[in-house]
């Protein structure tokens, strides 16, 4: 959808209707990954791609019909389907197809919106029933959600999902509830970042952590002996710099998680002072506490103040008796889950209610 924002903006803008035809599913070797999408406009012009050729035409046609029927559809192309084989699906793979109508809605266009403006968004469509069915809900996730199902209860569980598909840069179909409503989501977010400042042994175990739960991972370090890529492998990026300098110059939002692994004062104090001033979500430092109320003490010398000290989690990480360096990095892997997600950081099994959070 990325790739057609401002063709559909333009329609949008011209009061043009359109369909937009989404795949929502694939298996085998099918063309296109789930959120490829095709445009056609009511007077037949055509953007973007949902195979690469494959069956383009198949799928214009069921655009077409979706205007004119003032309906979503769903329609799957599979290898082993006679009708498949008719519109050039050979190879071997299968794909499942979301047409959907009435575009001019607003939670589309607040999504369209936050596309042209390289924020992030998802995008969530209840699936109708393969033969089609009524008008369905649109939600733009992005700090808040656009577009109603007339069910509150519904509105909840289905933006909770989203929510969590974006934090994550997931697009796909998810089940909601227990009554088997389904919905597609497409997102689009750059993942969330995690600086890891240290070079040590802890910082390469949480890198392997970070990068498994989906963070884009940057290790720094001043001393480039330490801050190499032939330590880090599983960095995404090795920045060899002060780390509060390196901070400054560097992107951070509220999913940006900052981990100061250091403690050494000499880079700790300027960089958590200018860490606990950012948008980042998450800020933890590693040390004894005889060494977070040292760190503390000087940090209120560099005037930071106690709402801003609050921030900081110190020291790092969630209480699972941990030693190797590898345990250390799940405890504090479990502590940014907790974090993003609103834990509680209690054993479910002393817990009531649902296992999953309907919050973020």
């Amino acid at each position: 959808m990325r790739d057609l924002v401002d063709d559909l903006l333009a329609w949008t803008g011209e009061g043009r209707r359109f369909a937009v035809a989404s795949v929502i599913g694939v298996s085998g070797s099918a063309p296109r990954e789930p959120g490829a999408a095709l445009a056609v406009a009511e007077d037949g012009t055509a953007v973007g791609s949902v195979s690469g050729g494959c069956v383009e035409g198949a799928v214009y046609e069921l655009c077409l019909r979706s205007l004119e029927e003032n309906r979503p559809l769903r329609q799957t192309f599979g290898y082993s389907d006679d009708d498949a084989f008719a519109v050039g699906l050979t190879c071997g793979g299968i794909i499942e197809i979301l047409v959907w109508p009435n575009t001019a809605q607003p939670a589309f266009r607040a999504y369209l919106e936050a596309l042209a403006a390289d924020r992030p968004a998802a995008l969530a469509r209840i699936l109708p029933p393969a033969s089609g069915g009524p008008s369905c809900l649109t939600l733009e996730v992005a700090g808040q959600a656009t577009g109603t199902s007339g069910d509150p209860v519904v509105d909840r569980l289905v933006a909770a999902e989203a929510a969590a598909m974006l934090d994550t840069g997931l697009t796909g179909v998810r089940e909601v509830g227990c009554d088997g409503l389904r919905m597609f989501v497409e997102t689009y977010a750059p993942p969330p970042r995690l600086l890891v400042f240290g070079a040590i042994d802890f910082a390469a175990a949480l890198t392997r952590a970070g990068r498994f739960l989906g963070y884009h991972v940057t290790v720094c370090d001043a001393r480039p002996v330490f801050a190499t890529r032939g330590r880090f492998p599983d960095a995404h990026e090795v920045v060899v710099d002060w780390p509060h300098r390196y901070l400054e110059r560097t992107p951070v939002d509220a999913r940006t998680a900052i981990a100061v692994l250091t403690h050494d004062p000499k880079f700790d104090i300027p960089l958590l002072e200018r860490a606990l001033r950012t948008e980042a979500g998450y800020v933890g430092a590693m040390g004894s506490r005889r060494t977070h109320d040292e760190r503390s003490r000087r940090l209120r010398e560099a005037g930071l103040s106690e709402a801003e000290l609050s921030r900081l989690r110190s020291p790092i990480g969630l209480d699972l008796g941990a030693r190797t360096p590898e345990e250390v990095a799940v405890s504090i892997a479990a502590e940014l889950v907790a974090t993003r997600r609103g834990g509680t950081c209690r054993p479910l099994a002393t817990t009531s209610g649902p296992v999953h959070a309907l919050t973020r």
